[in-house]
């Protein structure tokens, strides 16, 4: 009996066909574009950032033409304000003022210390203004605050009676100041009443007593001087028609003493 072989056929394969890779990643695209991206938006701010205040003041309609003081001030009157905001440069409206300018403004009155301004919409400024308080006459055309800064007053504006009179470089006041506050307390404790303090620029005192005696104290320590001139001031002879001008005090040891007519 003959076998037939029969032919074992191959199984047949299916290929899938392959998809193309994209070349293209959009992770990679952003990369590329984000330093464009980035330049863009700096141009935009600049052109913001250079025409923000043009573009503010556009919105306005009018200046601003009206203010108010949030409480009474001493020194101040409406006149000085108005005047001072009257200056060059001339207010603006609403949206385009700089409240620093006007608070500069009002700063340049010399005895204003502080100021806090604030725009009311459509056309006013609220103004709150803080003056110097003054303590001493200063050179005698000024005033100290107490804070030592040197101001002026219009001289209607300010009764001097009963400030102390102070003197010395303009850069000096609250260290005459403190001084006048320290000799004052060491002197009532000894009866004596001060009326005046004069440092000059080399750092020399000298003080006045209500009496018009001057002491020259010069320079370092004044205390031991004014317990010296305590222990001597009994023993002066004052020559007949004549008053006690001055005392010395700049020595080591004792003192040296000056008079003057009484009529002086």
């Amino acid at each position: 009996m003959v076998s037939v072989l029969r032919k074992k056929t191959a199984p047949s394969v299916r290929f899938k066909p392959l998809k193309a890779k994209s070349s293209a990643n959009p992770f990679n695209r952003l990369v590329l574009i984000k330093p464009l991206i980035v330049l863009l938006c700096v141009i935009f701010a600049f052109i913001v950032y250079s025409n923000w205040h043009h573009w503010l003041e556009n919105l306005d309609k009018s200046p601003i033409r009206a203010y108010a003081l949030t409480h009474k001030t001493r020194f101040t009157t409406n006149a000085d304000v108005r005047e001072t905001l009257s200056q060059k440069p001339v207010l603006k409206g609403y949206f385009g003022q700089d409240i620093q300018q006007v608070k500069e403004k009002l700063l340049g009155i010399s005895w204003v210390r502080d100021v806090v301004v604030r725009k009311l919409y459509p056309d006013r400024l609220s103004i709150t203004l803080i003056e110097h308080n003054p303590v001493a006459i200063w050179n005698n055309t000024n005033f100290l605050s107490e804070q030592g800064v040197v101001f002026s007053l219009p001289a209607d504006r300010m009764d001097k009676t009963g400030l102390p009179v102070l003197y010395g470089p303009d850069t000096e006041g609250k260290v005459v100041l403190d001084a006048w506050s320290k000799i004052k307390a060491d002197l009532k404790a000894r009866n004596l009443e001060l009326q005046s303090v004069a440092v000059d620029n080399r750092g020399s005192w000298t003080i006045t007593l209500s009496n018009h005696v001057e002491l020259r104290l010069g320079r370092g320590e004044w205390t031991p001087k004014i317990d010296r001139f305590v222990t001597i001031f009994p023993e002066i002879n004052v020559p007949e028609g004549q008053r006690l001008a001055y005392v010395d005090l700049r020595y080591e040891h004792g003192a040296a003493v000056g008079f003057s007519p009484v009529h002086q």
